[in-house]
């Protein structure tokens, strides 16, 4: 009888404990999605909707930069969704923007 009542008090710790792990993402934060942003040279877009990897990688052939902190610059404008102008290029802005 004894095994039995651990058997039932196990079950039903495990099913709570399956019941909390479950409704816990309901309570967590926000994931932010997307990463998805613009390359715009002056008045011109040259990339819409590109990764951030693939944006710091033009952006920093482009202005003759290193690509991590132009990634921190595309990551800040996913966030904020304010545009960062990064460099000039024969007198035009690159702009990252969302």
């Amino acid at each position: 009888m004894n095994i039995a009542k651990k058997a039932i008090a196990g079950g039903v710790l495990a099913g709570g404990l399956l019941f909390a792990g479950m409704a816990a993402p309901a309570n967590a934060a926000p994931v932010v999605q997307g990463g998805l942003v613009n390359v715009g040279i002056g008045d011109v877009n040259v990339l819409n909707n590109a990764h951030i990897g693939i944006v710091a990688q033009v952006v920093a052939q482009v202005c003759g930069v290193n690509v991590g902190p132009v990634a921190v610059l595309a990551t800040q404008v996913t966030h904020s969704g304010l545009p960062v102008t990064v460099c000039t290029s024969n007198g035009l802005p690159v702009t990252i923007s969302q």
